[in-house]
């Protein structure tokens, strides 16, 4: 038992840090941005569900790999709120109330977007692709039938913002497990969300080691007796961060 509490400390004791005392001093006021979004979505869901909004919410948040391409892309900002008709509304709500608040308390709120538009941008590119190659492409390609299908909604900007959380805050398992459950989902069943969600982590894994790299030029052009642990210097970023976003 007390292995597994020092792993628990290990894998989400920064976690637990980052957020335990902005969420006792400010409670929802914590994560703005993220409540917004939930009613974003709530009410973009809740019109797309009546006969005078559907087509509303299809033009305005609906993105398909057949849209013309600058179509996609003015889309693609709100597709971000509107999760799809066939799946349950909560667990969009859900998803969005707990990645997204984690990450707007320790990422700060720039960042949780950013982040979150480069996974949805690549889901939406990559699907374009995927048609492109066509289903003889193994692994990457797709059937043009795929082409009139919605795009995935948060899920994709959800998944990524969750590695990406794992990576900056070393829940390195619990990251490699997110992973490792889209690439279980792709072998269950491969249809194009959850080659999206893969499409994304790819994304963000690439933005984790963009940025690994660039710290480590950055600590070499520094000086290496700096004498700072690296977890040291990752609090303090962090508690910059924090500062901004409020």
């Amino acid at each position: 038992m007390n292995t597994l509490a020092r792993w628990a400390r290990t894998e989400w004791g920064p976690l637990w840090a980052a957020v335990h005392g902005p969420l006792l001093r400010r409670r929802l006021r914590a994560v703005p941005m993220t409540l917004g979004a939930v009613a974003l979505t709530a009410v973009l869901h809740a019109v797309h569900q009546q006969p005078w909004g559907y087509d509303f919410v299809q033009d305005v948040g609906a993105v398909r790999a057949g849209d013309p391409l600058w179509t996609a892309l003015l889309r693609t900002p709100l597709s971000v709120w509107v999760p799809a008709l066939d799946l349950p509304a909560w667990g969009a709500l859900a998803q969005i109330l707990l990645v997204f608040g984690l990450a707007e308390i320790c990422l700060g709120r720039r960042c949780t977007l950013a982040v979150g538009a480069l996974a949805t941008l690549a889901g939406t590119l990559y699907a374009r692709l995927g048609v492109a190659l066509g289903p003889d492409v193994p692994l990457l390609g797709l059937p043009a039938s795929d082409a009139r299908v919605v795009d995935t909604g948060p899920s994709a900007a959800v998944v990524g913002l969750a590695v990406y959380l794992g990576w900056r805050l070393r829940a390195r398992v619990t990251a490699a497990l997110v992973v490792l459950a889209m690439v279980v989902e792709v072998l269950v069943k491969p249809n194009l969300a959850g080659k999206e969600h893969l499409a994304a982590i790819a994304a963000v894994l690439v933005l984790c080691a963009g940025t690994a790299l660039r710290q480590r030029w950055s600590g070499g052009r520094t000086g290496r007796g700096s004498g700072r642990p690296p977890i040291q210097s990752w609090t303090m970023r962090l508690g910059r961060a924090q500062r901004r976003s409020w």
